[in-house]
């Protein structure tokens, strides 16, 4: 089996089941836009935004870290093990003692000058402690799956959690209004607490599933030795630190934007915005997951192939493919992007009274182009960003995820006033780019690998041409959009038709 089969096959295996996920929180995307209110939506938005930043701290930059160790002490994988989750669980430990101390300065930060609803709030921070926590305790024994190649373990739990999420979000928004209103056994102790509507139930069913996804771990997790190596933990953590803060940089453009809408913006309309762009941004979630997916596969792979002759060689076909492969779904999102809203928020009108009432998601949708492409320079970032992790220069990742959020802090305070969402979209999209050529350009310096340059920017551009077409020039039109969207996979297909028949002729 060729090289670039092989990894096709790990992305995949890797990646299917995080689509799977993310794509069941697509299904319950128009569920919560029908079922909960647009400030509601705001409020999940923002408090989920703040917390994927924690995440991220809490793991501490120790997933790749592990994967980088396994093959530089392939002598000590057990310690290897040991120093990172250790890591992860003291650093988890004392933010939760941290943010239960200072709770209610946590609390009056998230509510944003909303006077009411004090303890809905507080609800939500406690949920969302429990989340953080037992998520962090979950990423190294996932790694540890896809590290010794238990792809099917690591999906099964994924999709149980994820299962469980939805089941239960069924149950508190549709299946206890309708055991009441048809006066079912049990239905009178549920309408002693249960509250039409309420947007904790969702940060609720997700706590839950954190517990059960952290029980089906209790093996890997019990692997844990109490034994830590000082000397191999500082030079773990000089690699780790700056992976941390490049980390962060992914989700302070996925994220912090969210969070300073709602600080920014006039208390009035802050949660409606927050909540019409959060939506709204879930159109992109298809190019998200595509990027996601090659991250899980790519990693263990790019380690795992280093010191193979041509790993350079190898690395540089993955991008192509890439690139490709990234430009066919930008396209093919936009080509159908009312089909997606439709499902998503409902129809762009509907008849009210005899009036026509616009349906207000609809107005975001042009913050998707500038996100796709965003996420398009995103991933092509995680593809270059391999020169630095392979040769242990994490500290170039530091300097170029720290430009880009700069970038996202900077831009977004001086234009979020005047743009609301808008600039919000458009500056992920510049600081995404920026990472990416910042990383090309040191990258090629420090540790060249052959790149087709030229190639990868004609389908770049074609793909950007292709889709302002389809959004601006014809309106969205999805006739128009999908004959685009043919014509560009054709056009790739007869382009590169000799190399692929050539990957699948090989054992």
């Amino acid at each position: 089996m060729s090289t670039i089969k092989k990894f096709a096959g790990q992305t995949a295996i890797y990646g299917l089941s995080t689509i799977i996920s993310r794509m069941i929180y697509f299904i319950l995307t128009p569920i919560y836009t029908r079922t909960l209110t647009v400030g509601a939506n705001g409020v999940f938005t923002t408090v989920y935004g703040s917390a994927s930043i924690i995440n991220n701290i809490l793991a501490f930059g120790m997933e790749t870290t592990y994967f980088r160790y396994l093959q530089k002490r392939s002598d000590s994988k057990q310690q290897v093990y040991n120093n990172a989750f250790g890591v992860i669980i003291a650093v988890s430990l004392l933010f939760l003692v941290f943010a239960l101390f200072f709770l209610d300065p946590i609390v009056n930060y998230m509510q944003a000058g909303v006077v009411k609803d004090h303890a809905d709030y507080t609800f939500y921070v406690k949920c969302f402690l429990v989340i953080l926590v037992l998520d962090a305790f979950c990423v190294m024994p996932f790694a540890k799956l896809r590290a010794e190649g238990r792809p099917m373990k690591y999906a099964i739990i994924k999709c149980s959690n994820i299962a469980l999420v939805m089941a239960l979000n069924l149950f508190f928004l549709f299946g206890v209004p309708f055991m009441i209103s048809h006066h079912l056994p049990g239905s009178t102790w549920m309408v002693s607490w249960f509250r039409p509507h309420w947007v904790g139930y969702v940060f609720l069913a997700n706590a839950i599933a954190s517990g059960l996804t952290i029980l089906l771990l209790l093996p890997e997790v019990l692997q844990l030795r109490l034994k830590f190596d000082v000397a191999m933990y500082r030079e773990m953590f000089t690699y780790s630190w700056p992976v941390l803060i490049a980390n962060l940089s992914y989700i302070i453009n996925e994220s912090l934007d969210k969070v300073m809408l709602k600080q920014i913006l006039p208390a009035g309309i802050a949660d409606r915005d927050v909540g019409i762009y959060g939506t709204c941004a879930k159109i992109a979630l298809f190019l998200s997951l595509f990027v996601n997916a090659f991250k899980l596969g790519a990693e263990p792979f790019f380690f795992s192939h280093a010191k193979n002759k041509n790993a350079g060689d190898t690395y540089a076909r993955i991008m192509n493919y890439f690139v490709i492969m990234v430009a066919v779904i930008c396209v093919g999102l936009v080509a159908n992007i009312n089909i997606l809203a439709t499902f998503i928020v409902g129809k762009e009108t509907h008849l009210v009274k005899n009036h026509i009432v616009h349906n207000p998601f609809w107005q975001g949708l042009g913050v998707v182009p500038p996100l796709l492409f965003g996420y398009l320079s995103l991933g092509i970032y995680m593809n270059l960003s391999v020169w630095y992790k392979l040769s242990d220069q994490t500290k170039y990742g530091l300097y170029i995820s720290g430009i880009g959020a700069i970038l996202t802090i900077l831009l977004n305070w001086l234009l979020i006033p005047q743009y609301s969402y808008m600039a919000s979209a458009w500056i992920s999209f510049a600081a995404y780019a920026t990472m990416m050529v910042l990383s090309y350009i040191w990258g090629q310096k420090n540790y060249p690998i052959p790149y087709n340059l030229k190639k990868n920017l004609a389908y770049i551009m074609v793909s950007g041409l292709f889709v302002f077409l389809s959004f601006k020039v014809f309106n969205r039109n999805i006739f128009v959009g999908n004959g685009l969207l043919l014509l560009f996979a054709a056009g790739a297909y007869y382009f590169e038709r000799r190399e692929l028949k050539a990957i699948f002729k090989r054992g």
